[in-house]
This record gives C-alpha cells, structure tokens and sequence, in this order.
C-alpha cells in the first residue's frame, strides 16, 4: 500500500517532469549538438554551404571574441552597483514594512509590488517616454532645477538602465526580504528594547542578521537575471543605436549572431558559454556567501 502511495504522489510530478525534460534539457543537448559544427562555404561564399563538424572550434573562437567577452565584463561591472544598490533598497523598504502594523504592511506592499507587476517590456517602455526629451517630464523637470541631463548620453545609459531595472526589481526582492522577517522570533525584539536597543539597532544586530539568507537568494537570483539582460538594452537601441550597439550585452550578440548573421551554431556555443559562466558565477556567490548565512 506505501508503494503504491508512492507511486501515485510521484505520477503528480510527471507533468512536471516532461516539460522540464522537452523544455530544457533538449534544448539544451540541441544547443550542445549545434555548437560542435559549422556551415562554411567555398570560394567567396557565393557557393553552397557544407556542413562540418569542428569540435569545439566555436567556443575557442567565442573565448577569443573580443566583442563578447567585453560584453560580459560590461555588464558583470554593472552587476556590481546595481544589485547591491537594488538590494539594498529591498532591505530598507522591507525593513520600513516591519515596522509597521501588519495591516498598514499589507497595503505599503501592495503598492509596492505594481512595478514588479508590470511587464518588464511595458516597463522598459514606460520609462524610455519618461527619458525622452521630446516626451518625457524629466528633460523639462531638470530644465527648471538647473540640470542638464540626456538620459540617453553614452555616460547616462547604464544609470539609466540601472534606474530602470531597480524599480522594477525592488518590490520582488522587498517582499522575499519581507517574508524572512516575518521569520524572525518577536521576543529577540522585545528583549533587545528592554535593554536599551534602539531601532537602528535592533535592525542592525538582528534583523538583517536573520534575513542573511534571503539576501543571498535574491542576490543570486538577481546575477541570474543581470547575465541575461537583453529587453531593456534592445528598446534602448532603437532610441540610440550610437549609444547602445548589436553587442551591448551577451544576449543580444547571441541573438544578433543567431538571427541577423544566421550564424546558428556559432550562437549556440555563445550560449552555452554563456550558461558555463553564469552557473560559475552563481556557484562562487553562493560559496562565499553561504558560508556567512551558516
């Protein structure tokens, strides 16, 4: 009867089980596939092309390729201002919604969240009218504060991509942060006032303490999504492709090489690459952090 049981829980995860197989991991073996061969044509390229299989000549040239690696260096630099700041953000506001009552919690996080409801093309958009000189209230709004800012200038597109992706983010991780506090035992609070502690405190020496690994988590998860940062930077290209080129970040070099060039196995090595470096990235955060949550 237990093995039957058993058998009938795990048949709940077959649907499960099936997308996660057709959907990742095939595609991912095909990618793998993929990258191994290349198409080369003879003479000036005007002939047919041969397919052929070069091992892992893709990745050498991916590893060699200025552009892409430069791609990734960008952003990993951006990744280091944006998401402390972003998570930062997160930890204030989620520390502001402890203390408030739970009822005046409930609808401080609610408003909250909108941003992180919004599509994050719809956002991208949003924002982009706001930047716009022609459009836009912040030009004119700096105007008359003396500022004279071009949010789409060479200096200002990362800020403003980062602004972007920090409204759009802080309310996710707000609420993650929010959850582990919640976690936290009330009488650690009480015992700590009785002593004189104040709020400041209080929140330094054991509030954040405890919420350790919910700031790990959403820091990781927030280097997951930066490495595949392709929708804002796309829309910011059409506003300023002087600024923001084909190979601004991994994804749209990925993308530009799959279905401009149609360069499809060279792309798929960029890919998984891509992939090796992001789970690389993710397990040494994780490492040097977990070692601080335990």
């Amino acid at each position: 009867m237990i093995r039957s049981q058993r058998w009938k829980g795990a048949a709940f995860t077959v649907p499960f089980q099936l997308g996660f197989v057709f959907l990742y991991l095939l595609p991912i073996g095909y990618a793998v596939y993929e990258s191994l061969f290349q198409e080369k044509r003879s003479g000036l390229g005007l002939g047919g092309a041969t397919r052929e299989f070069t091992g892992f000549d893709n990745y050498q040239l991916g590893l060699t390729d200025s552009a892409f690696m430069g791609s990734i260096l960008r952003v990993v630099l951006f990744a280091c201002v944006q998401i402390p700041f972003m998570l930062l953000v997160s930890l204030v506001l989620a520390l502001f919604l402890d203390a408030l009552t739970a009822k005046a919690a409930n609808r401080f996080r609610i408003v909250l969240l909108v941003p992180y409801m919004i599509p994050g093309v719809v956002a991208a958009i949003v924002w982009i009218n706001l930047y716009s000189p022609a459009v836009g209230p912040l030009t004119p709004m700096g105007d008359f504060l003396g500022f004279d800012w071009n949010f789409f200038a060479p200096s200002m597109v990362w800020p403003s991509i980062g602004n972007l992706l920090t409204w759009h983010g802080i309310g996710y991780n707000m609420v993650i942060i929010y959850s582990a506090l919640q976690g936290v035992p009330r009488e650690l609070f009480e015992a700590a006032r009785l002593d004189g502690a104040s709020e400041i405190r209080v929140a330094l020496s054991i509030k954040i303490p405890f919420v350790r690994a919910a700031l790990v988590l959403t820091g990781l998860l927030s280097i997951i999504q930066m490495l595949q940062l392709f929708n804002e930077p796309a829309l910011f290209r059409n506003i300023t492709p002087e600024t923001v080129d084909g190979s601004f970040t991994p994804i749209m070099i990925i993308y530009n090489q799959a279905f401009n060039s149609g360069n499809y196995q060279y792309a798929a090595a960029l890919s998984v690459l891509l992939a090796l470096i992001l789970g690389t990235a993710s397990l040494v955060f994780y490492r040097l952090t977990s070692k601080e949550v335990d």
